[in-house]
């Protein structure tokens, strides 16, 4: 009731200033005919008159009513430049926040319970640079300012600070108008307020963002230098930290443009990608499906054979592959590229000071102008009770502890359902061990749609795989050289008794030991950073993994880029990093491959979207190779042939997918893909396809029904006419 007579008392005072025909007085035509009344009412009550105009242009600002402009040139007509900023100053601003207020009382509250899931980035943005947009947006008014009054009232920015940033805007604006309402006699019209002074305050106006911008960057960067010592010069335009996927592109292109560039490194070069991910577990997945199709010899005509294989070999063979793609990362080659390459441990001292202690013992400081924080990120270990008793392996260490095995693990325990625990749990299945995959919620591989999680789990149990979802692992016992893992399903617990444990339930960012917590640099699991991937300092960065918002080898490369050039030329330009496109895949068989929006991530972000899915079984070159598992489905704005994801389950998912991801990036639809000519028969082909099935849906039936009746009269039309 109290809302509604708000509004009730809001609608009555604006109908009261129209019925009274209040109007009239605000146009410059009716301000200078009363101009005279006006001085002379103000030199008999001064007070009077300056309190009375004050609280009118309150009501006048805080009911968005029309003539703000007109009074604050009468404002420097009747009371002078600086009476009459004042004034204004102090009116337009109370009025501002009255309207601000009311709009939050009666709206905010049910717009962010309602749209709060789509107002998150705006509520983020808001609270990270709102005030410097408020003072924009004050200080150059093309957007009118009650509209500016309605909308920030419904955002979470305070009150007060609203107020003040609001004054400090307008007093610019303020004083253009009121200096050209002190000439008031001079002006015949609105467009009469163009001389050479005047011309020139709009000019400063319309420059001042600029100039604002660069000054509240100046007074941040002082807020948050204060208590750092700068160097009086540097030893290096860029230190990085890591040689990961970020952190060797970023040093790659800092020596590319002539930086000077020092590239550090405690442990092997490559990072994660190379030594521990994606080329050997890679590596182990070709093996794993060679011997697969081998057992499976009958598909293709041929004799189903058991392989036999030594699996110390397959896992020597991992090792070849990493050493034979070790020198594209290698301390050599990126050395005579022209990046100092140092083997030790960094920390970060002060924003421009890394302390590093090299492997040999010894300690170097240097001084740089920025820092690229890449350290990547390590496996998670469960805080399982009795886990160290019977001793676990991870994604990082499997690797040399298999290496010394002549047979894989016979009993494997697998914890973790994501894209590496359902990789890994395949790959050693297919090999000969004796999987059981648990997984604490209800389906493996969560960020997938239900049905594709489905399909996995029947591809993982057909090659032996037991997946427990909604397992939750409890403890771990050991019972002489018996192992056990206990988990809970249902209320129960159930005993299972393993070899070997396989921690695989994600990946934490490493945050510890660079001195990140005595700079104040804020974390949370990631590195915090804004949209140029500045952390707390503008010129300490992050990328990659310790980064996030994905832990992917492209994604911390196309993070490296932003990183690079935001920190060697942000002084003349600075990039917000693009995630609007970003392609993953999971290469167990069939592989698994994603971009953009999938349908239960749009139905979460309330994205209407059309569905079209193409099955593998009805393609040529699946049929021909045995690989009509799999389909390809896109999601498109309905009635449009806008892609907004496309997922693809099927053999080579993850090369079928770029086609895709090159639409999304450069905005070309389903019909541009159907159009383009695709080798046959190749498995690409599914593409067109699935666009042809969008075409077909969409087709105009209204044309061909008229197109039917064309063809049917040419038909009548040619019989009769040779009959005659």
């Amino acid at each position: 009731m109290r809302k509604i007579s708000i509004v009730v008392a809001a609608i009555f005072l604006v109908l009261i200033f129209f019925a009274l025909d209040l109007n009239s007085y605000l146009s410059l035509h009716s301000l200078k005919t009363s101009l005279g009344q006006f001085e002379v009412w103000r030199a008999a009550s001064p007070v009077l008159v300056g309190f009375s105009f004050f609280l009118f242009y309150v009501a006048v600002a805080a009911l968005s009513l029309p003539g703000a402009t007109v009074m604050t040139l009468a404002a420097g007509a009747l009371f002078g430049l600086l009476w009459g900023t004042i004034i204004v100053s102090f009116a337009s601003s109370i009025g501002a926040i009255l309207a601000f207020l009311v709009s939050r009382y009666l709206f905010r509250e049910a717009i962010q319970s309602r749209f709060g899931d789509r107002l998150k980035s705006i509520n983020d943005g808001i609270a990270r640079d709102g005030l410097f947009y408020l003072f924009t947006l004050r200080m150059v008014p093309l957007f009118p300012f009650f509209l500016v009054n309605l909308l920030m009232g419904l955002t979470l920015i305070r009150g007060s600070s609203y107020y003040w940033v609001s004054q400090m805007g307008m007093l610019a604006g303020t004083l253009v108008y009121v200096n050209a309402g002190t000439q008031l006699a001079k002006i015949s019209g609105l467009s009469s307020i163009v001389s050479p002074g005047l011309l020139i305050s709009f000019t400063l106006l319309g420059v001042f963002p600029i100039l604002a911008k660069w000054f509240l960057n100046f007074l941040q960067r002082r807020r948050v230098y204060a208590k750092w010592q700068r160097p009086q010069k540097f030893d290096r335009n860029l230190i990085v930290i890591g040689a990961g996927a970020a952190g060797l592109v970023t040093a790659y292109i800092g020596a590319t443009v002539k930086a000077k560039v020092t590239l550090i490194e405690a442990h092997k070069m490559g990072g994660d990608c190379l030594n521990y991910g994606c080329v050997p577990s890679k590596t182990l997945i070709k093996s794993a499906r060679l011997s697969h199709q081998m057992s499976h010899g009958d598909n293709y005509g041929l004799k189903a054979i058991v392989p036999e294989f030594s699996f110390r070999k397959v896992m020597a063979r991992v090792h070849e592959v990493i050493r034979t793609v070790a020198p594209h990362d290698s301390v050599e080659r990126y050395t005579k590229l022209g990046v100092e390459v140092l083997e030790g441990y960094a920390r970060i001292k002060d924003p421009w000071t890394v302390e590093v202690k090299l492997l040999n013992g010894d300690i170097q400081r240097l001084t740089t102008r920025n820092i690229v924080i890449a350290t990547g990120a390590r496996p998670i270990v469960p805080p399982l009770s009795g886990l160290n008793d019977v001793g676990y392996v991870t994604s990082d260490t499997l690797w040399d502890e298999f290496a010394k095995e002549d047979m894989p693990p016979s009993r494997l325990i697998v914890l973790g359902g994501g894209p590496i625990g359902c990789e890994l749990a395949q790959s050693l299945a297919r090999l000969g061990s004796k999987v059981i995959q648990i997984e604490m919620a209800s389906r493996i591989m969560t960020r997938e749609d239900e049905e594709i999680s489905e399909l996995v789990q029947i591809s993982l149990e057909r090659d032996g795989v037991d997946v427990l979802t909604s397992h939750k692992a409890i403890r771990c016992e050991r019972e002489d050289e018996h192992k056990f893992i206990v988990v809970e399903h249902d209320g129960v617990e159930q005993r299972i008794e393993f070899d070997t444990l396989l921690c695989a339930v994600g990946r934490a960012a490493r945050l510890t030991d660079y001195g990140l917590e005595e700079l104040g640099i804020k974390t949370q699991s990631t590195v915090i950073t804004n949209e140029y991937l500045e952390t707390l300092y503008p010129n300490i960065f992050a990328a990659g993994d310790v980064a996030g918002p994905y832990q992917f080898t492209h994604t911390a490369a196309h993070q490296a880029w932003y990183a690079a050039v935001n920190a060697l030329f942000g002084d003349f330009k600075k990039f917000k990093v693009d995630y609007s496109v970003i392609p993953w895949a999971t290469f167990i068989d069939p592989e698994v491959a994603r971009v953009g929006l999938n349908e239960q991530e749009a139905r979460n972000k309330g994205v209407p979207f059309e569905v079209t899915r193409y099955e593998f079984d009805d393609l040529d070159r699946a049929i021909t190779d045995s690989t009509t598992h799999g389909f390809v489905k896109v999601l498109t704005v309905p009635g449009k042939d806008r892609i907004l994801g496309a997922t693809i389950v099927g053999e080579h998912a993850g090369d079928l997918l770029a086609e895709f991801v090159l639409a999304m990036k450069h905005g070309l639809g389903l019909s541009k893909i159907l159009g383009t000519i695709h080798t046959y028969p190749t498995l690409a082909e599914a593409n067109k396809y699935v666009a042809s099935k969008w075409k077909k849906t969409h087709s105009p039936q209204r044309v061909l029904t008229w197109l039917f009746r064309y063809h049917a009269w040419k038909r009548e039309r040619t019989a009769w006419f040779e009959s005659s």
